[in-house]
């Protein structure tokens, strides 16, 4: 029997929640919540349910995999009080955001290729007077001349917290450790791919968190799995809206 036979026939709450594994009170709350059509009551003030109601909750949970729990329910919310419109521009919008998280995440993944294995940068570059500290570690002057960039545009990543460098207790220099060189690096590569500060300093901090560009590793892979799981939730979401869209009166 197709659904659209099944418009008349009456549905508990109870009937909604056990088909779903939810509880009835949840099938209530997502009615007050515009996620489902309001449902007529009885003469005694008992909601009845229609199939229409099981296409919305079908709907709905399909589309928080996806968009997440407050633009689904903004998505069905729209439908519901006639505003197509309104919902597929809200589902546009989560399909852009994925498209950048994907972007984002290829820029990533082309920065830490283009890194290759990190060396030290040559003695007497730069207007410092040594490369390595003392205790180990480089200088502003010659980072900036390894990198063909300004000393400024590293002051500037710091003040960012794309580096933190320490400073050496004799002179007062900035001194720029193996982990320093390793941000500054995948730093430029991000900048030359057009990201803004703000958008780096996310990801730093993620290879910091990691250990360094090889645990990353792990955590890209799943990032990509993240985002693939997204996009085929959003195609079952949009299936099921589509079916309930069919349904659901203009």
């Amino acid at each position: 029997m197709g659904r659209n036979s099944q418009n008349h026939r009456h549905l508990r709450p109870v009937d909604l929640a056990r088909a779903h594994g939810l509880s009835t009170q949840a099938v209530r709350n997502y009615e007050l919540a515009g996620i489902l059509p309001a449902a007529p009551r009885t003469p005694h003030g008992y909601r009845t349910y229609t199939s229409l109601h099981a296409g919305a909750l079908r709907a709905f949970l399909a589309l928080v995999p996806g968009h997440g729990h407050r633009t689904a329910t903004a998505i069905m919310r729209a439908v519901n009080e006639g505003s197509a419109e309104e919902a597929f521009r809200l589902i546009d919008e989560s399909h852009a955001q994925l498209l950048d998280d994907r972007r984002t995440l290829q820029a990533v993944e082309g920065a830490l290729r283009d890194l290759g294995p990190i060396t030290a940068p040559e003695a007497g570059v730069g207007p410092e007077p040594a490369v390595m500290s003392g205790a180990g570690g480089t200088f502003i002057g010659p980072l900036a001349g390894k990198l063909g960039i300004r000393p400024a545009t590293l002051r500037k990543w710091e003040h960012a917290g794309l580096v933190s460098p320490r400073r050496d207790p004799r002179t007062g220099y900035r001194v720029y450790d193996e982990a320093d060189v390793r941000d500054a690096r995948l730093a430029h590569q991000l900048r030359r791919g057009g990201y803004l500060l703000e958008q780096i300093a996310p990801l730093i901090t993620q290879v910091r968190a990691a250990g360094g560009l090889e645990p990353l590793e792990a955590a890209l892979c799943d990032w990509r799995d993240r985002l693939s799981a997204c996009g085929r939730a959003m195609l079952a979401g949009a299936a099921e809206l589509e079916a309930y869209l069919r349904e659901h009166p203009a």
